[in-house]
């Protein structure tokens, strides 16, 4: 009882983040006044043992333990040494049985607790025995014990029971203390699992900022430069055709924009429960997507394999992403345009089907060398879902792009 009582004590909560002197001045106060009291009950009028009255001796030896334990988290083990040799000496001096013990049970509990449970054990058991050993080579017997006032160690003789006592008293500290240090370290475990989650999640949502950004500015971004290059290119000579190309750059521009407020509407918002709120981009529109492709200059054709239905938040978002990165770099590395390009979206029972293949001719970019986001991205969102990714030229030129991504039939 009194070891569980001790650990929930040490776990109080807040007790850890206390100054370093208040468990000093706490054992003060009862090693003061619980010796005091103790010394009046037993020169009281029913008087159970005649112990040497507290002096000015007495009284220094209470307050250099409480003072030695300032140091109990810097130096564990000079602490309990020092506090040890002080306990023993106000006990061989036969000082009144009270609380003087405090003062070494936290010097224990601080040295087991800082890692030197060994040494504490051995240390306890080595002064245990010098104590028993001096008790008994200069110690009076009972009926002298108290009376010989001018002796320097004037204690009585241990007896069994007075031996017995002392070697559980000492057990029972211990223990406690061994069960402050096992509860100590599994916090201090807990709480390096909860920081290791928590940079783990912050990670992955970084990285999914990072992959949300790059997918919304990379590919309107990429529109942009496409169709300002043509107004450019037909400023002069195709008016007609330069106006339709910079509608393409507003739309884009405006497309990013929505996209950019709807990512940073979501992290503004509190809670992992919040929903979005604007609605997630997804393969509905899809068409949107390709009409803007085209706008940039590709020969775009897109096909739709099975069963179009609703599909979970995650795989739409990831399906949709793919195949708009997929057709930003076929915009930016595939050569001149027009290039042509086929879109396939197959539905499966159980996963949905994403292949976007180009025959463009300019520079090859594998998952492995591109030094972007891009590739990497689109990987990451597919093994995200356990599902599968693959891209890699063409053998006959141009470039493929392959993703299965899985769902579960309830969703």
């Amino acid at each position: 009882m009194i070891s569980s009582r001790i650990s929930r004590l040490a776990h109080w909560p807040g007790l850890g983040r206390l100054p370093v002197w208040t468990v000093p001045l706490v054992v003060l106060f009862f090693q003061l006044m619980g010796s005091t009291g103790a010394e009046r009950g037993v020169y009281g009028d029913e008087q159970i043992y005649d112990p040497t009255r507290l002096d000015l001796f007495a009284h220094l030896l209470l307050c250099a333990g409480p003072l030695i334990l300032l140091a109990r988290r810097r130096r564990p083990i000079v602490t309990l040494l020092a506090v040890s040799a002080i306990t023993l000496l106000y006990y061989l001096r036969a000082y009144v049985y009270g609380p003087a013990f405090l003062s070494a049970a936290v010097a224990m509990t601080a040295a087991v607790t800082a890692g030197h449970r060994r040494f504490v054990w051995i240390a306890t058991g080595a002064g245990l025995t010098g104590f028993f050993t001096l008790s008994a080579r200069l110690g009076l017997p009972a009926e002298q014990a108290g009376v010989a006032s001018d002796r320097v160690f004037p204690m009585e003789r241990p007896t069994l029971l007075g031996t017995t006592f002392v070697v559980a008293w000492v057990l029972v500290v211990l223990t406690s203390a061994e069960i402050v240090r096992i509860r100590s370290e599994k916090t201090a475990q807990a709480e390096r699992t909860r920081q290791e989650e928590g940079r783990r999640r912050a990670s992955e949502e970084r990285l999914r900022i990072a992959r949300e950004l790059h997918d919304v500015l990379a590919h309107n971004i990429s529109m942009i430069n496409v169709q300002a290059g043509v107004a450019l290119h037909l400023m002069d000579d195709r008016p007609e055709q330069a106006r339709t190309a910079l509608a393409a750059i507003k739309e884009a521009s405006k497309e990013a924009l929505g996209e950019m407020r709807s990512v940073i509407g979501v992290l503004r918002q509190q809670g992992e429960d919040v929903a979005p709120r604007a609605p997630t981009v997804g393969l509905a529109r899809l068409d949107e997507l390709l009409e803007r492709a085209r706008a940039a200059g590709l020969d775009l054709h897109s096909e739709i394999g099975g069963t179009a239905r609703p599909l979970p938040a995650g795989v739409d978002l990831a399906a949709f992403r793919i195949v708009q990165e997929s057709l930003t770099n076929v915009t930016r590395h595939a050569g001149p345009m027009p290039v042509r390009t086929r879109v396939r979206i197959t539905y499966g029972e159980l996963d949905i089907e994403v292949e976007i293949e180009d025959e463009g001719k300019g520079a090859v970019l594998l998952p492995d060398d591109s030094g972007g986001s891009g590739l990497p991205g689109m990987r990451e969102r597919a093994l995200a879902l356990g599902g599968g990714f693959s891209a890699g030229p063409l053998p006959g030129g141009g470039f493929r792009v392959f993703a299965r991504l899985p769902f579960e039939e309830d969703e």
